[in-house]
């Protein structure tokens, strides 16, 4: 964008501090100073919209005429980012549909760059995320189905990644999202994220784990039949704080679902041994740390206390 085109946020950063400076008393706006502030604060809204109507156009533009024009994939990836500024504000997160913006946007998952298919994604994340408004309109673009086809197929690890946090975001709070989750196979999506060598899709694989298991003691079930159980275990012993904690909140989630989960009681029990062996070694190994580490790893206890109770 240019240094022209950008909104006057400084000059009304100044304007609203020269009159609001803490010093003294709030005083009564003039009729011109609320006119020009009015005004002022109009102009910056259609500015923004304006620009999200740009970058729509040049998102519904064909690759061939971009390339024609010397519109290259930075390029994009540029607007992209600057869209996912606009965004942030949920009012013009919801508006992206209603200028034609979200379908092209939801185009870019299966762009041929791998990180315009990343980035694409990440906005996604930010439009949806905490935003029941936007989730039912990416769901009725079938924005899932792409984005579960990124995170369980696409050959570049970033871009599933990406797509596996959008997902997050989408499902979140969203039952029809959850439900086709769930009904596309979305947990062999997970138990692959979690079998990867990439830590961040560790993650995030494991922060969805558990808030899905903690929200139906049904998917118990399924969790244990493709055995993310066993993968879980494994992953209390990474070098990776983060996944420990991740790894062993999942454990205690399927531990508390036992009552409702019809075949938890007999896995886990068969499992009961060794999941004692593995909380007895990180017991071990936290009381080795010093005071400083111990200290980060509070949290990280207090699961293991609670997994050790259970079992």
């Amino acid at each position: 964008m240019a240094a022209e085109d950008r909104p006057n946020w400084d000059g009304l950063l100044k304007w609203s501090l020269s009159h609001a400076d803490g010093t003294r008393p709030t005083r009564q706006l003039s009729e011109e100073d609320r006119k020009w502030f009015t005004e002022a604060m109009q102009s910056q809204t259609v500015d923004v919209v304006k620009r999200m109507k740009e970058i729509t156009q040049v998102m519904q533009t064909p690759q061939q005429v971009l390339e024609a024009h010397e519109v290259t994939p930075q390029d994009i990836e540029d607007l992209l980012e600057e869209l996912q500024d606009h965004v942030e504000s949920i009012d013009m997160a919801n508006d992206l549909h209603s200028i034609g913006g979200l379908v092209p946007l939801l185009g870019y998952l299966k762009n041929s760059n791998a990180n315009i298919r990343a980035k694409s994604a990440d906005v996604i994340s930010t439009i949806v995320e905490n935003n029941p408004r936007s989730q039912e309109s990416v769901m009725e673009a079938n924005g899932l189905e792409s984005l579960l086809l990124n995170f369980t197929s696409d050959t570049d690890m970033h871009s599933r990644t990406q797509a596996l946090g959008a997902i997050s975001c989408l499902i979140r709070n969203n039952e029809p999202g959850i439900t086709g989750f769930r009904t596309a196979n979305g947990y062999t999506g997970l138990r692959d994220a979690l079998e990867s060598d990439s830590v961040r899709f560790q993650r995030k694989a494991l922060n969805l784990l558990h808030y899905l298991l903690q929200k139906n003691d049904s998917d118990c079930n399924i969790a244990i039949e493709l055995g993310l159980h066993h993968l879980m275990m494994h992953l209390v012993s990474s070098i990776d704080a983060d996944i420990r904690e991740a790894a062993l909140r999942g454990l205690l989630e399927l531990a508390k679902g036992r009552k409702n989960c019809t075949t938890c009681d007999s896995s886990i029990e068969i499992g009961n041994e060794k999941v004692r062996q593995i909380l007895e070694d990180r017991i071990k190994g936290i009381s080795l740390m010093s005071q400083e580490d111990l200290s980060a790893s509070k949290e990280e206890r207090q699961v293991l206390d609670s997994l050790w109770i259970t079992f």
